[in-house]
């Protein structure tokens, strides 16, 4: 498998800040914020499948123009899978034909351009050989995280979370654990802010590092536009031991 970064940013700013999308090979879709605009519509064309961990809109802000832009260009329906609380947010506040047409009905509810397909904790999807499985998330919204599987490698993106010991009981489980993508939205002086709209700051993620059992490479994302290097420096002292390094856009994983 191939994972590319297409954005991993808490905001936006400039060319290399693009809100959370990873795309795997070419045709897997983690999520859908703003960095899939720099995708081309060549690339566009060919996502099938769009993985989401939760509603919010920097993750998914980028799914309506996805689906509007190459859907008359496709002979199947993009399949949008995610749990069924995020469906049903998307279903009443996005695709509502007050934001956006209901493109799960158009242009025919028989042939139309979008399907959604809900999946449960645990529950792995398999596309030509590669393992999707939601992982669990504590966000303000219903949220997961996922493990990529590739068969030789796994690849585990928590995605929105704060403190989650849940998720850990897995992860100390996935034998074959290379990189852990682990988000850290806030910096410490803004702890009680993260806590509030649960997320981590360094010093919660120090905490949650430390129920990591297992070897892995660790990289920070939702890293907020203007604190950046604070919060990195902030990570480098409390949790120095885990070598977290900055997830970039453009990056790629190979597992």
């Amino acid at each position: 498998m191939k994972l590319r970064v297409l954005g991993c940013s808490g905001g936006i700013g400039g060319r290399h800040l693009r809100t959370t999308s990873l795309l795997i090979d070419n045709d897997i879709l983690v999520d859908a914020g703003t960095g899939v605009g720099d995708v081309s519509l060549a690339e566009l064309t060919l996502i099938d499948h769009i993985f989401v961990t939760h509603s919010h809109l920097d993750h998914v802000c980028s799914i309506p123009f996805l689906v509007d832009t190459v859907g008359g260009m496709r002979n199947k329906p993009l399949t949008v899978y995610a749990v069924e609380p995020t469906l049903e947010i998307m279903r009443n506040h996005l695709f509502n034909w007050s934001i956006w047409p209901d493109f799960t009905q158009i242009p025919t509810p028989n042939k139309p351009w979008m399907q959604y397909r809900a999946v449960q904790l645990g529950e792995t999807v398999e596309i030509t050989g590669r393992k999707i499985t939601p992982l669990p998330a504590n966000h303000a919204v219903p949220a997961v995280g996922y493990q990529a599987d590739s068969g030789r490698a796994s690849l585990v993106f928590t995605g929105d979370t704060t403190t989650n010991d849940p998720l850990w009981k897995i992860v100390n489980q996935i034998a074959n654990l290379r990189y852990l993508i682990i988000e850290t939205a806030f910096c410490n002086r803004e702890q009680d802010l993260a806590i509030a709209s649960k997320h981590l700051s360094p010093g919660l993620l120090a905490e949650e590092l430390a129920k990591l059992e297992r070897s892995a490479d660790v990289f920070i994302t939702h890293l907020k536009p203007g604190e950046i290097e604070l919060t990195m420096q902030e990570i480098e002292e409390c949790a120095g031991q885990y070598k977290p390094r900055m997830l970039q856009n453009n990056q790629v994983f190979e597992f």
